[in-house]
C-alpha cells in the first residue's frame, strides 16, 4: 500500500467505506451518500512540493513581500491621496478633506495597532490570540466611528465612508499583489 500513489488511496478508502456502508444498509439516497463521503474523509494528503508548484506557480515557496506594516502604509498614503482629492473636488474643501483623513484613520488606526500586536507575538501563539486582536480591532473600529459621529459634527459623511471603504480594500489589492 505504501507504493500506491495519494489517488489510489483515496479511491480505495473510498471504496471500502461506500462498500460498507451500503452492506449495512444505512443510507438510500446516493447523492446524500456522496456528501457523507465528502465530509467523513479524513484522510488528507497533503501536496508534494512538485504538485503544489504545478498548481500555483514556481514562486509557491516564495515567502510574500506584502507585509502587514506595507499594508498599513498603504492605507496611509491612499487616505492621504483621497483626502487630496475631496480637498481639491468637493465644496466646502476643509470638511470634506478633514472627513475623508478620518475615514481613512478609521482603517488604518486600529490596523496599525494589529499589525504591532502581529509583531510581538512568537510563533508559538494561539489562534485565540489572533482571534483576541481581531476583535480588538474591530472594537477599536467602531469607537471611532461613534467618537466622530457623537464630537465631530461637521463631519460629511460620504468623504468619510468612501475613504474608509478605499482604504478598507487595500487588504484586497496587497493579496492581488503578492
Amino acid at each position: 500500500m505504501a507504493s500506491q500513489t495519494p489517488d489510489n488511496r483515496q479511491d480505495n478508502h473510498r471504496a471500502a467505506r461506500t462498500d460498507s456502508e451500503a452492506f449495512a444498509g444505512q443510507r438510500d439516497d446516493v447523492a446524500h451518500d456522496d456528501w457523507d463521503a465528502g465530509l467523513q474523509d479524513n484522510n488528507i494528503v497533503p501536496l508534494t512540493r512538485a504538485e503544489a508548484e504545478k498548481l500555483f506557480g514556481p514562486n509557491v515557496s516564495r515567502p510574500s513581500r506584502v507585509t502587514p506594516f506595507r499594508v498599513v502604509v498603504a492605507q496611509m498614503v491612499l487616505s492621504l491621496v483621497a483626502s487630496l482629492l475631496w480637498w481639491l473636488f468637493y465644496k466646502p474643501p476643509g470638511a470634506a478633506a478633514l472627513s475623508a483623513l478620518l475615514g481613512g484613520a478609521i482603517c488604518w488606526v486600529p490596523g496599525a495597532l494589529f499589525a504591532a500586536r502581529l509583531r510581538k507575538l512568537t510563533g508559538a501563539e494561539t489562534v485565540m490570540s489572533w482571534m483576541i486582536g481581531e476583535a480588538f480591532k474591530m472594537g477599536a473600529t467602531i469607537a471611532m466611528f461613534i467618537a466622530i459621529a457623537f464630537w465631530y459634527h461637521d463631519v460629511c459623511w460620504v468623504p468619510l465612508l468612501v475613504t474608509y471603504l478605499v482604504a478598507l480594500k487595500t487588504y484586497w489589492i496587497a493579496l492581488a499583489w503578492r
